[in-house]
């Protein structure tokens, strides 16, 4: 049995195994990471010999862990990465060329439909009755968006909002509030199944399910980089801020905003951005806050996109289509008796 990872910013761990009266046996860990001292490799291993073979990433790092010891050094690799490895030879856990990726396009949706068919696409992949799938948002109006935990009061100014024509809604995943413009952001989703990010801790999985967007950023020439916990930032500023839902049917909405040309001003009329974020410095910090890709590329949002999907594309395979009536019907009924309704925009006042 064979395995591979390919740590974010790191190096690739290959695990090759076999199994044996529902044990590891001839476990072999091989890669271009950087292990000292050179015994540790058999230290290694040697932890995994024998373990069951239904043992979990989070047992079987810890067995590495253990083994090493706290003089070894380890460089652009971990016990967790050792551990994915090891599930992905056993088939416990899946990599990008295991699936088949959709593009789902929608056209324009309005806020609450946006969501609605975040939250449904996303059932679908852990009922397993849709493959994993890439969504580009397209806006219809103005919205500001609100983390699943954040206090409607203390986030946007309603006033503001209805002056500026925003609607309020809000997500199901946590995080920070987004204010959008038709035109000036790009928002993506990806839908994935959780044997995807099987053994990531959550800070892991952002940066797992994102490294893909970093490549795309440099296809237009933008270096950038993760920052934890769920920023996307080049030496310019901020670019984009990512949030993850992870499903009970074992399911993984992740979805990430990043900004084209905000309008600094409108948005700290809307959004009521914590004093201490600003630490005064008014409009102008906010807008260096989040640099937009505009300004960084001097490409326009489509031919933006367009790299996205190709670089998505050429990583992982990418066939495109759109979204069917059944599905859209379920969204819109979810849009109206879930995102419209008073009773989840303000579940935390």
């Amino acid at each position: 049995m064979h395995g591979e990872y390919k740590v974010p910013g790191g190096k690739l761990v290959v695990a090759d195994l076999a199994v044996e009266d529902d044990r590891l046996t001839g476990v072999r860990i091989s890669g271009d990471f950087f292990l000292e001292p050179d015994e540790a490799l058999e230290e290694l291993t040697a932890a995994l010999q024998g373990r069951p073979a239904d043992t979990d990433a989070d047992a079987l790092a810890a067995a590495v862990r253990r083994a090493i010891g706290p003089g070894v050094t380890m460089v652009g690799f971990t016990p967790e990465s050792v551990a994915i490895a090891v599930r992905r030879a056993l088939g416990r856990a899946t990599s990008w060329h295991d699936h088949r990726f959709e593009l789902i396009t929608t056209g324009q949706l309005h806020p609450p439909l946006q969501m609605a068919v975040d939250e449904v696409l996303a059932r679908q992949v852990g009922d397993g009755t849709r493959g994993p799938a890439l969504r580009i948002w397209e806006w219809a109006s103005n919205a500001v968006i609100i983390g699943s935990f954040q206090s409607l009061a203390n986030e946007v100014d309603s006033e503001a909002a209805a002056e500026h024509d925003v609607t309020v809604v809000r997500r199901i995943s946590g995080g920070g509030a987004m204010f959008v413009e038709p035109g000036n952001t790009i928002t993506y989703s990806l839908y994935v199944p959780a044997s995807l990010v099987e053994g990531l801790s959550y800070a892991a999985s952002y940066a797992f399910l994102d490294d893909w967007v970093l490549g795309a950023l440099a296809d237009v020439g933008i270096s950038a980089t993760y920052v934890p916990l769920n920023d996307i930032a080049s030496p310019a500023g901020k670019i984009a801020g990512a949030a993850q839902k992870r499903l009970a049917n074992g399911a993984v909405l992740h979805h990430v905003t990043m900004a084209y040309d905000i309008d600094a001003n409108k948005m700290l009329q809307v959004l009521r951005i914590g004093r201490e974020k600003l630490s005064g410095k008014g409009i102008a910090s906010a807008a260096k806050r989040v640099d937009p890709l505009r300004s960084q590329t001097g490409l326009t949002r489509e031919a933006i996109v367009d790299a996205m999907i190709a670089h998505f594309r050429g990583r992982y395979g990418l066939s495109e289509v759109t979204l069917d009536a059944v599905t859209l019907a379920e969204a819109e009924e979810l849009a109206v008796s879930k995102f419209s309704s008073p009773e989840w925009t303000a579940r935390v006042p």
